[in-house]
């Protein structure tokens, strides 16, 4: 079985509310929801969330929704307390409830990729990116066998001898092996998660497998309030709209 997993929780720093944000007639919430049920690899899809209003809107919408504890710290850790109930999952996607815009291909191609390459513990994609300079992104350097070797917010790896290099961002759908999630989140954060912030740096710093690959999505996430508005005006023309 392929099980993904969506955490979200209804109190975001940047954007009040956010998941219940409405989106072209629908909260953000279910867009992601929708866009996942859309995936033709993904066996069975649970909203993970520590709201009563969340649940009760996913189940209007005909989905599935779990209450989880409100100690955890990250959406890993969120979705591996479900995870932990599946025994018979082969691999668990992690898909952030702030991507509305997700497109079910991305879905499917990192569960084949994963499956076609079962020495990596975790898959995350990536894609190129002309805003290399924002913060917000989180860069991936990888190797020619796509393995990752790092993640960071600066813009790396750094152009020393000025030439025209492609720079990526990471893709917000992961793929984790069910004993490496619930490795994962039973760590501690390290030095490196702390000074950059980002939560799988603690996978590299325990020697946990990363794999990457290159793809072509458009999709990005919800995480201020210019990417709302974004997404405001790009949902009613979006392809996949049309299907849900």
């Amino acid at each position: 079985m392929i099980l993904a997993l969506i955490p979200s929780r209804l109190n975001s720093k940047r954007l009040e509310r956010k998941p219940l944000l409405i989106i072209d007639g629908l909260p953000i919430i279910i867009h992601t929801l929708k866009r996942v049920q859309l995936s033709k690899k993904v066996d069975k899809v649970i909203v993970c969330t520590d709201s009563d209003e969340i649940k009760k809107i996913v189940e209007v919408h005909g989905g599935e929704a779990v209450i989880t504890s409100s100690k955890h710290r990250n959406g890993t850790e969120r979705i591996a307390e479900i995870s932990r109930k599946y025994k018979k999952a082969k691999l668990i996607i992690d898909v952030q409830g702030d991507e509305p815009l997700v497109d079910p291909k991305d879905i499917d191609d990192v569960i084949k990729f994963h499956k076609q390459n079962k020495n990596f513990d975790i898959v995350l994609p990536m894609k190129k990116t002309r805003n290399a300079d924002d913060k917000s992104l989180i860069k991936v350097v990888s190797s020619e066998k796509n393995k990752v070797l790092y993640f960071s917010r600066a813009k790396i790896p750094f152009n020393y001898k000025e030439k025209n290099i492609n720079y990526f961002k990471d893709l917000s759908v992961i793929s984790f092996k069910p004993q490496a999630l619930n490795k994962f989140s039973k760590m501690k954060a390290g030095v490196l998660e702390k000074t950059e912030g980002i939560e799988l740096l603690r996978a590299l710093e325990n020697n946990l497998v990363i794999g990457t690959f290159e793809a072509k999505s458009s999709s990005f996430g919800v995480n201020i309030k210019q990417d709302l508005l974004r997404a405001i005006n790009e949902m009613p023309k979006n392809k996949i709209r049309k299907l849900y």
